[in-house]
């Protein structure tokens, strides 16, 4: 059975979403809304536009929940009360209490729910983990995660600047926050033990932070974070898993590469372009199990409010 599916929001990730349901043949896209009307009418040949988000609610099995993280909550719980199912973005929302009680009420509500994490099914994320289950890189001994942005945000955020400013915007929540997921996919629970962040404008402004440092403890292997934005040359997005016998990266998003030698090898031949949609068929290849009922590597609102502990924990500080 093909899944009636929702978009509430239409931004950068809701739009990359249009063209990847309409793609997929256990999906048929029948809705959706966004605030901004020209938002809207980007996709006005793509998708039937509904008048607000309760339409979309009503006329769909499946909500993708792409609107930034203060409002997530208000539309979960719309859906929960509409009995429909829930993809929502992440994080789950800026308070920690309140993420809290929207898991017990997603839990409780008994509905197929999941969190855009896309290493929840990509490729090189699953590649890397069989590996590690494998022994193949020896004894872990440490994950790095090493990230740099010349802009932030980037350009194809350009009308979210939401982004910008640290109430709920910023890259360790925008991106870090991917990747300590995949961590702790990889390694088990994590927790932070010790972080440094830096503001732009101080501890009592309201842009983003533009330095971030961080340890975390697991019970396999410690994860570190190092992370900047501003400043000319090319972003560096990049896992680095290291062990007694090997290493290997996710690069670039999507790129796995291993140690041979003194050099790093594309464990995949494809181009990145490929890579990157490879790894989201993957997901909603996912995303049908999960609506089906079968056993699938969705993201849980719980793995997501975990990685929302660590990541506000490092804001925090």
């Amino acid at each position: 059975m093909v899944h009636q599916v929702g978009i509430i929001g239409l931004g950068t990730v809701g739009s990359r979403f249009v063209e990847q349901f309409n793609n997929h043949r256990e999906f048929d896209l029948v809705a959706a809304w966004d605030v901004d009307p020209a938002a809207c009418s980007v996709h006005e040949d793509s998708v039937n536009l509904c008048s607000d988000a309760d339409e979309v609610i009503a006329n769909s099995d499946l909500v993708y929940i792409a609107v930034p993280p203060r409002h997530h909550r208000v539309y979960v719980m719309s859906c929960i009360a509409a009995n429909t199912a829930i993809f929502c973005e992440k994080p789950l929302g800026i308070d920690l209490v309140s993420s809290r009680e929207l898991v017990d009420a997603v839990i409780s509500s008994g509905l197929p729910a999941g969190v855009n994490f896309v290493f929840s099914a990509a490729p090189s994320a699953h590649e890397l983990q069989r590996k590690i289950e494998n022994a193949e890189f020896g004894d872990l001994t440490r994950v790095d995660l090493r990230l740099h942005f010349s802009r932030w945000p980037r350009v194809w955020h350009e009308r979210a600047q939401w982004l910008r400013l640290r109430d709920q915007g910023g890259w360790i929540r925008e991106v870090a926050s991917h990747f300590i997921f995949l961590a702790s996919r990889l390694l088990g629970p994590i927790t932070m033990e010790s972080g440094d962040v830096y503001f732009e404008d101080g501890p009592n402004g309201v842009l983003c932070e533009t330095i971030g440092l961080a340890r975390f403890a697991s019970s396999s292997a410690p994860l570190t974070l190092a992370g900047t934005s501003q400043g000319a040359g090319p972003d560096v997005v990049d896992l680095t898993v290291r062990g007694t016998h090997g290493s290997a990266r996710i690069w670039d998003w999507y790129r796995l590469q291993q140690i041979d030698g003194d050099d790093w090898v594309d464990v995949f031949g494809s181009e990145r372009e490929v890579l990157g949609v490879d790894a989201y068929t993957s997901q909603l290849d996912q995303l049908d199990r999960m609506m089906r009922g079968e056993k699938h590597t969705i993201a849980t609102f719980a793995e997501a409010l975990s990685v929302q502990e660590c990541v506000e924990a490092l804001l925090a500080v």
